[in-house]
């Protein structure tokens, strides 16, 4: 589906500048749609409204909310503040697109749910590994029964931006970010993605996470995510209460097992997610290093490698590729799709809504919980 006329009148508020919310405002403006106004603490709305040429920035979100030329407001903000700012945006009868996780628990999640559905505004999760061109392929090919019936799904995530214990983040923090970290900030991504493929939820999970650096040292200042340690920094050790790795076996509702290693430690992985689908006619595989390729496993015949935007590759993404094979299309350009099919839901356009939603969200979070009981309990936990 290409961009529907309509969404250009959509206008966008942003709030939180940090590592996310620029990505965010990209991404919206290779779509023609105008970001009308920012808003962070202090100057840091200002600052970030300069830098990015938005005409409205503010300090404190109700302001943008009130603002009349926002329709659409993106929460970048860290987690703590996504339940509040998510039910004041509704009220202020404005469609929302929240990051994920969605609130810091299934309690606050429940109650986005049931606003979102009171105000009958659109309401998405910023779940957007959903729209690389490979994970869609797979939903596809999953929904036509090409691999069979689902036997196991195995893979990762991993990361090594925390690898250091210099390295510090509001994430690491739980009043900031939650009990759960690397399983909530990049594992839910994994599992959301998963369960969109087979097009079947997360029923139980049996969870083992562990902390590497017990204790960091913080710097005596906020920093952004990704930022490299500085070695003018003075620093004050702290003891880490959430997870920095960990390994969650998974059973979904089609009866399909999964297999899950999730790490913010993983030296030399930057942003590796890989995604492996087991069925009972052949296999895909797919990583995000690679993103252009979708790999099929037989078991008497020869494994193929397809190339995005070919035959070979399949029409799961279909409408939600701008580009031709060889002109990659990765980590930017899932927010630009992601963004396309809410825009287009929100103006009311044609198409499938693809999108992760509050409902959605609620799940995952539902998930995170089950997760942190079941590595406490050391047992099977039902979601």
């Amino acid at each position: 589906m290409k961009s529907n006329p309509d969404i250009h009148s959509l206008r966008a508020g942003v709030i939180g500048t940090g590592f996310i919310g620029p990505v965010h405002v990209e991404a919206l403006r290779r779509l023609g749609i105008t970001v009308a106004a920012i808003c962070d603490v202090a100057d840091l709305g200002a600052r970030a409204a300069t830098r990015l040429a938005i005409p409205q920035a503010f300090a404190d979100y109700r302001d943008l909310l009130a603002c009349p030329e926002v329709d659409v407001v993106h929460i970048t903000a860290p987690n703590r503040f996504h339940c509040e700012m998510s039910l004041a945006a509704l009220r202020a009868g404005k469609h929302v697109v929240c990051e994920k996780p969605l609130a810091m628990n299934t309690g606050e999640t429940a109650r986005i749910v049931q606003a979102a559905q009171a105000a009958r505004r659109v309401f998405a999760v910023n779940y957007n590994v959903r729209f690389y061109p490979a994970v869609l392929a797979m939903r596809e090919r999953v929904e036509r029964g090409e691999l069979g019936d689902i036997i196991h799904v195995n893979g990762s995530y991993l990361q090594d931006w925390l690898f250091k214990d210099t390295d510090y983040n509001w994430r690491l923090l739980p009043k900031e970010g939650g009990k759960l970290r690397a399983v909530a900030d990049i594992g839910t991504h994994w599992m959301d993605a998963v369960s969109f493929i087979l097009g079947a939820g997360i029923r139980s999970v049996l969870a083992d996470l562990a902390t590497w650096h017990k204790t960091r040292q913080r710097p005596l200042g906020e920093v952004q995510t990704f930022a490299e340690a500085d070695a003018k920094v003075r620093y004050a050790a702290y003891r880490v209460q959430t997870d920095d790795f960990g390994s969650v076996l998974l059973r979904f509702a089609n009866g399909a097992r999964g297999n899950l290693g999730v790490s913010q430690v993983a030296a030399g992985r930057k942003n590796c997610i890989r995604i492996e689908i087991y069925g009972s006619k052949k296999s895909a595989w797919w990583c995000s290093e690679e993103p252009e390729t979708l790999h099929f496993g037989s078991r008497d015949g020869a494994n193929e490698t397809a190339v995005r935007a070919t035959a070979a590759f399949g029409a799961g993404a279909a409408g939600l590729m701008d580009y031709p094979p060889g002109h990659v299309e990765g980590f930017p350009d899932t927010f630009k799709m992601n963004f396309r099919n809410i825009y287009t839901a929100i103006a009311g356009g044609p198409g499938e809504r693809l999108f992760a939603t509050a409902r959605d969200g609620h799940r995952e979070v539902a998930v995170c919980e089950a997760i942190l009981k079941s590595s406490r309990c050391r047992q099977w936990v039902f979601v």
